[in-house]
């Protein structure tokens, strides 16, 4: 099969399929009650399982990005596969054995470093082949991610009311190697100098004028500009946040508003469709409004809500806030990728969105200890969302702030240009 003849809409797809797979993580809750009944453990310990999961994303996507670039997308999204499919058949045991320390070592840290390298294969090599639409792109992969839970969650629970919990991690993890491995053996990147049908000849007729990146960065010259941190601190914020309702959505709907459990129950499963649906909606409309856009109407729209939240005493005004925040979650992951690529080049993206990702891992675990902390001091969720509303404002900052950079990199950019035609 030649190089050239790779579909680009095919590893499109097969980055869905390896994000559909890792994304049920985000089931984990589907397991913690089933798990506390039959052994009798703490909800704080099996919930922890969860928590070294997304630590070791964050650390297996910083460390691993590097390998990502080095092998290729397809070694790289084989490793993925093994070490989350073992991750997962590993669970199974771990509950065989009745053993917890297993289940942190199987699901948390070998379920962890696939998923972490699984998350940034993909989306690296979709950049690559998407030059014309990178937010679609990249939303897409990430959409499944977003998704996943909504699909894996009544699967999971036919699963373990049918053939028992160990079972159920032995057939998930053997499917979800399954469609992992075969996804990545079709991953690759684009031949040198490829570009998408019909592009070259749109941008001599200057129909569709490509942006050109800012830079071309290597990932450890990417970590000693300062845009790299106001992007860490915009995606750390906007996850921290997000995480953080997202763990006490149902209660916090109970108690703000008197939803019934019924329908917080409700709310929660559609937060998963805002929650993937604001990944491609999002990331395809950057596309146009441009990133720099995309993430100050991100931190305006939520600090807006966040104020309002606590105010709304409608149960329809107050899931209609909740969704529009779950898009901004959503999209915030989904444009990222696309961010990177725009100000730091395609050279080592995978490497880069490794690092950025340590974001995700540091709110991971601070947004709900955070979310529980001020509820236990203040009494109510209205102090939470006071703060989460007052960060918002920080990375409404910084999200005009990085403008300050792009535009001096732009001035750069067209210097060299000018110097290089007149040299001409």
């Amino acid at each position: 099969m030649g190089q050239h003849a790779k579909n680009r809409w095919l590893i499109a797809l097969a980055a869905v399929g390896i994000h559909i797979s890792i994304g049920s993580v985000y089931a984990w809750s589907v397991f913690t009650k089933p798990i506390t009944k039959q052994f009798g453990w703490g909800l704080t310990d099996v919930q922890f399982t969860f928590s070294i999961a997304i630590l070791f994303l964050g650390l297996s996507a910083a460390f691993l990005g590097h390998y990502v670039e080095k092998h290729g997308p397809r070694k790289a999204g084989t490793l993925a596969s093994i070490f989350f499919g073992v991750g997962i058949i590993g669970s199974g045991l771990a509950i065989q054995l009745s053993s917890l320390p297993l289940l942190y070592l199987c699901y948390g840290v070998l379920g962890g470093i696939g998923l972490g390298v699984g998350y940034i294969t993909p989306v690296s090599t979709l950049v690559k082949w998407f030059p014309d639409r990178r937010g679609l792109a990249t939303g897409l992969a990430i959409m499944g991610f977003g998704f996943a839970s909504m699909i894996a969650s009544p699967i999971m629970n036919a699963l373990i009311e049918g053939v028992g919990i160990a079972n159920t991690f032995y057939i998930l993890g053997i499917i979800y190697f399954v469609v992992m491995f075969a996804s990545a053996q079709y991953l690759s990147p684009p031949p040198v100098g490829w570009v998408p049908a019909g592009f070259s000849a749109n941008a001599a007729e200057g129909k569709k004028q490509i942006k050109k990146d800012l830079c071309q960065l290597t990932a450890n010259e990417a970590i000693k500009t300062r845009r790299f941190y106001w992007l860490w601190l915009m995606l750390f914020i906007n996850v921290t946040c997000g995480i953080a309702v997202i763990s006490v959505a149902s209660p916090m709907a109970q108690e703000m508003v008197g939803m019934s459990v019924g329908t917080a129950a409700l709310m929660v499963g559609l937060n998963g469709l805002f929650n993937g649906g604001g990944r491609i909606g999002w990331a395809s409309l950057s596309d146009f409004i441009g990133r720099p856009n995309t993430y100050t109407a991100f931190f305006a729209i939520q600090m807006v809500l966040f104020f309002l939240l606590p105010n709304l005493t409608n149960p329809v005004l107050f899931m209609i806030a909740m969704f529009v925040i779950m898009t901004c979650y959503g999209g915030g992951f989904a444009s990222i990728p696309a961010y990177i690529g725009d100000l730091f080049g395609t050279k080592q993206l995978g490497a880069i969105h490794g690092y950025i990702l340590t974001a995700w891992a540091a709110a991971g675990l601070a947004g709900p200890i955070f979310a529980a902390w001020v509820r236990n001091t203040t009494q109510s969720y209205t102090g939470t969302l006071s703060i989460f509303a007052a960060m918002f404002v920080v990375a409404l900052v910084i999200s005009l702030i990085i403008r300050l950079d792009i535009k001096k990199l732009q001035a750069e950019a067209q210097q060299r240009e000018n110097s290089v035609e007149l040299a001409g």
